[in-house]
Formats: C-alpha cells, structure tokens, sequence
C-alpha cells in the first residue's frame, strides 16, 4: 500500500477521492464509508472529520483545524470534540487505547497513521494497492482514445531531440482534431520521455485504449519515421510501419503516420475527416525548425528560458511572417512570463502581446492551437478577457481534444467569476493531460475556483496538491496561503507565503496585479488581497 502525500481520483466528471486503508473505503463524492462492500453508517460530521483527517495525514491536525474545517469556525465543546473524534475511531474499528488508525498528540492534536491509497475501486473487486506515485487507474473514454509516446531520437545527436519532440507534436495535433478520438495531451506523454513504459501501464495510467510510439531518424536531407500502435489493454500489436523521404516532405510523412493509425483504429472513418486534420503549419523548413526549438521547452521554468523559447519564434516568424502557431506561441509565453513575475516593461510587452495575438488569430483560420495560445496571451497580458473567452470557445470547438483550451477557458472562467464553468472545464483539462505542466496550472486554477466560492477547505486541499506536484506554479502557492489564512491556519498560509517569497522575493501585496490576471469582480480582488495579507505577505 502505498504511503506518503495524497493522491487523487481523477476522471471526466471532476474530482472524486476515495481513500483505501485496513480494508475500509472512504469515498467523499458519495459520502460514504464501507468496509468491503459494507456500508459502514457514520454521521455527517463524523464523516467530515474522519475525510479531513485521513487527505492530511502527513501532518498533525490540531483542534483549531477541525473546528475551521469540520465546524466552520463555530464554537465547539472539548467534549463535542472527543466524541467526534471516538465516533470516528469506533467507525473504522479503532479505540482510544490501541490508536491504531487515529493517534493523539498530546497539546497538539490527533493524526491518521493508517497506511492511506488513493485509487478507482473496481466494481466487485476489493480495494486496489498503489504501486506507485503516478498510477492512478483512469477509465475509458466511450470514444476511442489514444496517447502517443515521445519517439526515440534515432540520428545520433542529442542536439536533434527537438525534431523528434516535434513530430510528435505534429501527430498529436493531427490526432486531436478527430473529434471522435480521445487524445491524451503531449505534455502528458512526456511525462515518459527517457525511460522504458510497457504499454499496459501507459494505458492505465492515461486512461487510453491505444499506445503509438516510435522513433525518428534525421540524416543530412532524408527524414525516416518508424511508428507502432499498440492496444494498451492486451497488449498487442495492431499496426506497425516506416515512413521515409527528404526533409521537404516532413509535413507529407507526418500526415501518413496519422491517415495509418488512423485507419487502424477506426477503418469507417470518413476522409473527410483525416484531410480536414492534416495542416502545413509553414512552407518554410527553417522556419518550421525554428519553431520547433522555441516549442521544444514547452514550459519554461526560468526567465531565461523564456527569453530563449522568444527568440526562436522571433526567428520562425522573420522566416515566414505568415505562421500563425508561432505567434500564437509567443503570445502565450508573454502570458507565462507574466504569470512568473518575469516582465521587463509591462506596458511595452502589453503592446507585443496584443500585437503577436492578433497576428496569431488572423492567420490562424482554423488552426485550434494557435488559437488557444493567442487567446490566453490576450486575456492575462493583455485583459481582454471577454475576446480571449470567445476565442478559447472557438478553439475548443475546433479541436475539444485540446487541453491547453480547457484549462485556458478553466483560467478565464475564474477570473470572470463563473465558478461552475471553469471547474467543469478544469476538469476536462486534467483528464486530457493527466501530468505535466498543463496540470499543475490546472490544479492551481481549480484551488482560486473553490477559493472564490468560499470553500477554503477545498481550495486548500486543491492547492496543496498544486504545491506538490508542480510546486515552481507560483499561483498555486499563493492561493495555498489565502485558503490557509481564512481557514484559519495561520502556520501553514505564513509556512506558504515563506516558499512563495523564496521563489519570487519581490511579490508584494502592492505588486500582485504584476501576475495576476483580469478578475472582474473587486470582491474577489479584496478577499485575495487580504487573505494574503493575514498570511504575512509583505505590503510593500
């Protein structure tokens, strides 16, 4: 069984956690507890106490944590307290003298030192073991889905793994705009980059049915791609092929790898669709190579990244001043400069960015990717938020594989305040990109979501994962300070601002609106504000 930090269920739906210990299953969504297949009846605040215990057991809870959470701050007696707590314990078969499960700190508080997992319980089938961090078990899409792996890097030279990066990208854009395949989103796949993955374990993990992976070989003007698919649930092998030809036909190549697997997923699958999936992106190869080496960092983790990732699509768009994804991916690196506290002159990159995005779109015509990433440089740096959401629903319209659209509209949503909306689209982006950076961000805009609703209990719980899994994502520490504040946890929202500071030292309550993005509400903006300040957030 697996210890250590939370885990969580993730599927189309949302967020549904079921925990796993000494034989019990404590689901939240359906608030019920049962051991086996058992219901076990448990009292509503009972239940509360016994979710908040077990989601933080790494850490000591104190009384003051149960009263802010479980009783929402209301005045509580020691002895309404310790029944709750022994209800707990007699819930789950423990006692106050063994504290099996559930142990008491004396003057500090209670801790659940069960061993705790995290997974989807299978219908008839006791409760799974956790193997691993990263092997949650997703199920499968009604539509058939897809990931495809990073392909091996085959010319002999390290410095060419940005090719070979790009073809896959170029297949999983492919992919993605049939819109009756499910497509796991690239950021996702890479995840895998550089180690071995049988194929079995990417499918459960991804929660896909079919595994491409391949390999790319560049040499002098000739390109040859050799590509296999494969059914991630038994295992077999359903097509394999090589692909070969000069550099200037790259575009060619790619879209025959896509009509293949195409083809062996879905026979009946219209042309219509396969030819309206292809695109040349560029009649430019040094454009297009440019372009690939500013995307080879998707997200770039230093200024200096950032500033290197601009360069390169400054040189991809002075080779083809007509190559709407390199705009489109400018603009949305301003966005990320933005979001990092990385801006030189706000003004001046304000001006850019609306320049590059509106480049981006005009030429973009049905191209959901550009869209997307021009859309999201025009809402946060730009604060035309009202354009941007029209744009990020076009994008998802075009392409509703696209992860970076959900999470982009999951932003926006927040940001306008229409809290339902942008949880269900966050939803949608962490489904179809399960790791990497898209879900962090993802993470930290669902933390602001149930942060501006008032459910401080859940934006920490939201936020907190953000912390772990990508703790560079700088908005998910400062929602992890605001929630902990007006939960009532002062050491953990000061704890919070502490990293927050370590990371960006000259965030100030005066400077916020240098990251943040065009929230429409000044409720909003003044709870935030002062949330960071009870957390200890310099003003000046």
């Amino acid at each position: 069984m697996a210890t250590g930090r939370v885990r969580w269920l993730r599927d189309g739906s949302g967020l549904a956690m079921r925990y796993f210990f000494e034989g019990f299953t404590l689901d939240t969504d359906r608030r019920e507890l049962r051991r086996g297949q058992q219901l076990v009846a448990i009292e509503p605040k009972v239940f509360d106490l016994l979710s908040y215990v077990i989601a933080n057991h790494e850490q000591v809870v104190s009384k003051a944590d149960l009263i802010a959470t479980v009783w929402d701050n209301r005045i509580v007696s020691d002895s309404a307290l310790a029944s709750c707590i022994n209800a707990a314990r007699t819930a789950i078969s423990d006692n106050g003298e063994a504290q099996r499960l559930i142990k008491t700190l004396p003057r500090k508080g209670i801790r659940f030192i069960g061993a705790v997992g995290l997974d989807r319980e299978p219908a008839n089938v006791a409760a799974p073991e956790l193997t691993s961090l990263h092997s949650p078990t997703l199920s499968l899409p009604e539509r058939p889905s897809i990931a495809v792996l990073p392909f091996a890097n085959m010319s002999g030279d390290p410095e060419q793994e940005y090719f070979a990066d790009g073809m896959v990208e170029e297949i999983v854009t492919a992919l993605s705009q049939m819109r009756w395949l499910f497509v796991i989103a690239r950021t996702s796949t890479f995840a895998y980059k550089g180690r071995y993955a049988n194929a079995k374990d990417v499918g459960r993990e991804l929660g896909v049915r079919y595994i491409l992976e391949g390999s790319v070989r560049k040499s002098g003007q000739r390109l040859r791609i050799a590509a296999q698919l494969i059914d991630a649930v038994t295992g077999a092998h359903i097509w394999a092929d090589r692909f070969e030809g000069a550099l200037e036909d790259v575009f060619d190549l790619q879209d025959r790898v896509t009509e293949a697997v195409v083809g062996a997923i879905e026979p009946k699958v219209e042309q219509t669709e396969i030819e309206r999936a292809k695109r040349k992106p560029t009649d430019s190869l040094d454009a297009y190579d440019y372009f690939l080496r500013g995307v080879s960092n998707y997200y770039p983790a230093t200024r200096e990244e950032a500033s290197e990732m601009l360069r390169h699509l400054k040189y991809a768009t002075d080779r083809d001043p007509n190559f709407a994804a390199a705009y489109g991916m400018a603009a949305w690196c301003n966005a990320r400069r933005k979001g990092s506290g990385w801006t030189v002159d706000r003004n001046q990159e304000k001006i850019e960015t609306a320049q590059l995005a509106r480049r981006a779109i005009q030429l973009a015509k049905d191209d959901a990717l550009a869209i997307a990433w021009a859309a999201f440089g025009l809402a946060l740096v730009v604060g035309e938020l009202d354009e941007a959401t029209r744009l990020i629903d076009r994008a998802i319209e075009l392409n509703p594989n696209l992860a970076i659209a959900w999470g982009s509209s999951g932003w926006m949503r927040v940001w306008a305040g229409d809290l339902d909306i942008a949880r269900e689209h966050l939803a949608r982006a962490r489904r179809l990109s399960p790791f990497g950076p898209i879900m962090g961000e993802a993470l930290s805009a669902t933390a602001h979501a149930h942060f501006f609703a008032g459910q401080y209990a859940e934006a920490c719980l939201w936020a907190e994962r953000t912390r772990l899994e990508s703790p560079n994502v700088l908005g998910g520490l400062r929602v992890l300070a605001a929630s902990h504040a007006l939960a009532g946890r002062s050491d953990r929202a000061r704890a919070a601002v502490a990293q927050l500071l370590q990371i960006d030292p000259a965030r100030r309550i005066s400077n916020m609106w240098d990251v943040w993005g065009p929230y429409r509400h000044p409720e909003h903006i003044a709870r935030y504000l002062e949330a960071l300040r009870q957390a200890g957030l310099p003003e000046k």
